[in-house]
C-alpha cells in the first residue's frame, strides 16, 4: 500500500485500526503499524493528525516489544523445562518431540 496516495484523514483511521487490531492478539499487526507509518510519524512535516499517528506508533511500538518479551520468556522457559514437566510439557506442545534434551 502507498501511503502518499492516502489523505492524512484516512492514515490516521488506518494507524488507528491497526493499533486496535493489535489488541485482538495479534502483535503482529502492531509491527506492521510501526513499519508503515514510523516515516509518517517522525520524518514528514507537521501536519494535524501527526501527533495521534506518532501516539499511535509509539504504543505500537511499545506494545511489540512487550509481547517480543513475554513470548521470548515463554519460549525460553518452556524449552527449558519442557522434559521436567513430563506429560504436561507434552500435551503443551503441539509435536511431542523425541528424547530429554
Amino acid at each position: 500500500m502507498n501511503l502518499e496516495r492516502l489523505p492524512n484523514e484516512e492514515k490516521l483511521s488506518l494507524c488507528r485500526k491497526y493499533y486496535l487490531g493489535g489488541f485482538a492478539f495479534l502483535p503482529f499487526l502492531w509491527l506492521v503499524n510501526v513499519v508503515w507509518f514510523f516515516r509518517e510519524a517522525f520524518l514528514k512535516p507537521a501536519y494535524t493528525e501527526q501527533l495521534q499517528i506518532k501516539a499511535y506508533v509509539k504504543r505500537s511500538a511499545l506494545g511489540l516489544l512487550l509481547w517480543v518479551a513475554v513470548l521470548t520468556t515463554w519460549i525460553t522457559i518452556y524449552q527449558h523445562f519442557r522434559a521436567e514437566w513430563g506429560e504436561v510439557g507434552d500435551y503443551l506442545s503441539f509435536t511431542i518431540p523425541l528424547g530429554i534434551p
